[in-house]
């Protein structure tokens, strides 16, 4: 057997990893039975007759097959027959992940091969707390995106529902569409909705950029007094409950809009989109503040020294020496800022009238009016969108560790 694997391959006694197997499946056995038993009985033999059914399939696997890859094979396949049986096509794929999973995961255990990424002198104590603390994040991170990963394929539903149907848990092709996609896109509300928030969220993104990067440079400096309580109501909009900013804010544009609208005679529809982008700066500088904010505490203050001793004035030296260097992280409290007033909704709904109407705001009245499930295509696109700027902000957070020196090049 020594052959097969690596240094860290000596099985584990049979009866730990059979323990372990059937603890483990117990354990899912007790969840899926809390939820489906309706007596004690059905609810014990659900879960005692998932353990021994777990023992023995491991137990067949370590005797029968001396590799894991064919006891992958044959577990597969009989995943996919057992899933067939139950659902088709959709069923049979997922018994084939499944019996791969479980086989390679029997293996995994009783070969030792968790032990071959650790270091040799762990105990087993800091084995278990490795993976045990590995398996909470995963569970959270399970928890998080499980919503995101049950809406996405619902958006490609051919009937009007917001359920999966038979044809879909079938991956039969009548059951799939791209009619509310299409629906998003020929739709004039959802299209002018759409356009709101194109206006809107670019905008409130420059003021917030603009603002908070100032912020942040000013409230870097030592000398300046009380810095410490200014920055704590600088990004107060981030702490306090949306709900009391928007009521606050309703009161206050209301005041500003009654000025512009009255004294200087301004076009309603303007100064509404004027509040709204004020209202979204608001909720976006303290993004831009924390994220300038962290890139500059790495930031070598000799640079502009020497720039101002070379003759460069205070502009020239934020921007071709300082601004070069905290880039990363403007652009990355912009993306955050952007994502921020793309996706708000509470303030805008205070503040803003229906000319102002974003796709948030959309979203919020097809779910409270009428459940159109083009709201679900909407979602997907707007997580798609999301995905693509946290990847961009990841990206950038990488690029100015390497430019400060924390991360090798």
């Amino acid at each position: 057997m020594s052959s097969k694997f690596t240094e860290n391959a000596v099985p584990v006694s049979l009866p730990f990893t059979l323990s372990l197997v059937g603890l483990l499946v117990a354990a899912v056995s007790f969840v899926a039975g809390v939820s489906t038993a309706s007596v004690f009985s059905e609810f014990l033999l659900t879960v005692v007759g998932g353990a021994v059914v777990a023992i023995g399939f491991a137990y067949a696997l370590i005797s029968v097959f001396g590799t894991a890859r064919a006891a992958m094979v044959v577990s597969a396949l009989l995943g996919a027959v057992a899933g067939a049986a139950i659902g088709r096509l959709g069923g049979a794929l997922a018994g084939l992940l499944l019996g791969t999973a479980v086989a390679r995961f029997i293996f995994w255990i009783h070969y030792r091969e968790y032990r071959r990424p650790l270091a040799p002198y762990l105990t087993s104590e800091q084995v278990l707390w490795h993976y045990t603390f590995r398996f909470i994040c995963g569970a959270i991170f399970v928890f998080l995106i499980t919503p995101i990963l049950v809406v996405m394929p619902l958006s490609f539903n051919a009937q009007d529902f917001f359920t999966f149907t038979p044809e879909m848990l079938r991956f039969e092709a009548d059951g799939y569409s791209l009619k509310h996609y299409r629906d998003f896109f020929t739709n004039n509300e959802w299209q002018r909705s759409f356009k709101n928030s194109v206006i809107i969220a670019p905008i409130a993104t420059v003021l917030s950029v603009s603002l908070g990067t100032l912020a942040a440079i000013g409230l870097s400096q030592s000398h300046v007094p009380g810095r410490r309580a200014i920055m704590a109501i600088l990004i107060s909009p981030m702490i306090v409950p949306l709900i009391i900013s928007a009521t606050g804010m309703f009161f206050f544009y209301s005041w500003i809009g009654n000025f512009l609208e009255g004294t200087l005679g301004l076009n309603k529809t303007f100064v509404g989109y004027v509040k709204v982008i004020l209202a979204h700066a608001v909720l976006g500088i303290p993004f831009v503040i924390i994220t300038v904010t962290a890139t500059l505490v790495g930031f070598d203050r000799s640079l502009t020294r020497a720039a101002a001793n070379m003759g460069a004035d205070p502009v020239t030296t934020f921007f071709r020496v300082q601004m070069p260097l905290i880039l990363p992280g403007v652009i990355s409290g912009g993306l955050f800022a952007f994502i921020t007033s793309f996706d708000e909704v509470v303030v805008v709904l205070f503040v803003g009238s229906a000319s102002q109407k974003t796709l948030p705001w959309q979203m919020f009245t097809g779910l409270r009016e009428q459940i159109s499930p083009t709201i679900l295509a909407v979602a997907t696109i707007l997580v798609v969108i999301s995905i693509a700027l946290l990847t961009t902000v990841e990206l950038l957070r990488r690029r100015s560790e390497r430019l400060r020196g924390l991360s090798p090049g």
